[in-house]
């Protein structure tokens, strides 16, 4: 990264913190190269891209300032409520019907699970694909079938190792996306019938995963900012005989809360205590904004509990659907019930990803990806802050492209997502991320795809539907 990108990265850490708040003045060009002993030049090269990200702007002989995302900024949700003990899963019908509201080209997305593919590094993809396939070996079509594509695998242990996480490269196991991966993790240290401690609101497909494997949802109340709640979670643990626990640790979908270090290792010794399994969901490890990357849980694991996976269906390839699992102790037990199930992904769509890990400048991808998503939260904010009843609850998140809207009590989302459906927009409704269908007065949406005109007057619809109840 270069220095004027690094100290670019330090003003955004002090906006998103609230140290320089909205409306307020960034340093001048001669202060900050003074203060940072930095060139002006390298200040400069940095406003204009926090100008960019939509972060900072400039005014005529008055300097920089912060970006006023929110004229009346929305509070933030409060964390669920405990609810019941156990519960039988029955949401797949209410799940494909939003899905299906996806397939119409010209409806705006904010339902949507993906960003934009436009975001995506397309066709250099597409050479890496074209290259690594005239360079496989008859021999590696077959061989790689096994674990994966060992380029691949190697690819991804470094940036693990990168992280802080030392892993070799036998406990990866190359799957069909993150899905197939927590499909398999799943399988293995559970049978019908069993508890799965999972987070409320959780993911959709978490719910539809259990409702295929026969098994119970215990959900655990997570907050909007912090993540799961430990002391219910140690409650739940201690009363009930729970086989494995699915969490996401880092921007949670659908919330986008992330545990601190602190709050990871404590999760991890609570489950190490009960050896009680974590199978860590963690598709949005690059797209935190700021400089760091968050710890995953997988790194103070000691023990082999903790069945970490990844995908790269989020931040590069959708539909390449390549995903992985660091399966610690049970790693062997995963590759043979793949080997059982689909067998291997697409040969040369690993090699592609191997190839464009290597050599297509992943990282600068990455690093252009964060700074896009982070301007379109910026809008998307403000926009439901103009919009929006002021009584109106939203997340906050440091990263990923989700918001969660929790709004005035007297409003039906089913009702609401029906409603804004007829008008062009999807969206996601609260209780597709409940097994007991809560959450009726939230939403999820998707800040993931540009910016522009028509999203503004979705976001203005959706607010006077929303008044509208």
């Amino acid at each position: 990264m270069k220095r004027y990108e690094k100290f670019a990265d330090e003003i955004a850490g002090l906006i998103r913190s609230g140290v320089l708040a909205p409306g307020e003045k960034v340093p001048s060009v001669r202060h900050a190269s003074r203060t940072y002993r930095v060139s002006p030049s390298t200040v400069f090269q940095a406003y204009y891209l926090l100008e960019d990200r939509g972060l900072i702007v400039a005014r005529a002989r008055s300097g920089y300032f912060v970006r006023e995302h929110a004229q009346r900024p929305l509070h933030e949700p409060e964390t669920a409520r405990s609810q019941a003990q156990t519960t039988e899963v029955d949401v797949s019908e209410l799940v494909f019907s939003v899905l299906d509201s996806l397939k119409d080209p010209d409806t705006v997305p904010f339902g949507s699970a993906f960003p934009s593919p436009a975001l995506f590094p397309l066709p250099r993809l597409a050479r890496s694909m074209a290259q690594s396939v005239r360079d496989m070996s008859p021999q590696a079509v077959i061989t790689d079938m096994t674990a994966g594509n060992p380029n691949l695998r190697r690819q991804i242990a470094l940036r693990y190792m990168i992280s802080g996480v030392q892993l070799p490269m036998e406990e990866l196991v190359i799957s069909n996306g993150a899905l197939e991966a927590l499909n398999l993790c799943l399988q293995c240290v559970t049978a019908p019938g069993d508890l799965v401690a999972i987070e409320a609101p959780a993911f959709y497909a978490t719910l539809q995963v259990l409702e295929r494997l026969k098994l119970k949802a215990v959900e655990i109340p997570v907050h909007p900012r912090d993540g799961i709640d430990l002391e219910v979670l140690a409650s739940r643990l201690a009363e009930l005989p729970i086989k494995a626990c699915w969490f996401m640790s880092s921007l949670q979908n659908p919330l986008g809360a992330s545990m601190s270090e602190a709050k990871k290792q404590a999760l991890y010794r609570l489950l190490k205590q009960h050896q009680v399994p974590l199978i860590e969901d963690d598709v949005y490890a690059e797209l935190y904004f700021g400089t760091q990357p968050p710890k995953p849980v997988k790194s103070f694991d000691d023990d082999g509990l903790v069945m970490h996976c990844g995908s790269f269906s989020k931040c590069l390839a959708p539909g390449y659907r390549v995903g992985w699992v660091a399966g610690g102790r049970y790693a062997e037990a995963i590759q043979r019930l793949k080997l059982m199930t689909t067998i291997s992904p697409s040969v040369p769509a690993q090699a592609a990803l191997a190839d464009y890990l290597q050599h297509g400048g992943y990282d600068r991808h990455l690093r252009k990806l964060r700074h896009a998503l982070e301007a379109q939260q910026g809008s998307m904010l403000a926009s439901a802050a103009r919009h929006f009843p002021s009584s109106t609850r939203v997340t906050h998140p440091a990263g990923g492209y989700f918001l969660w809207f929790e709004f005035p009590a007297t409003v039906d989302s089913l009702r609401l997502f029906r409603l804004a459906l007829a008008q062009g927009i999807s969206l996601a409704p609260g209780p597709i991320f409940s097994a007991t269908r809560r959450f009726e007065n939230c939403a999820r949406l998707n800040y993931g795809h540009p910016w522009t005109a028509q999203s503004e007057q979705a976001m203005a619809l959706l607010g006077r539907l929303i008044a509208s109840f």
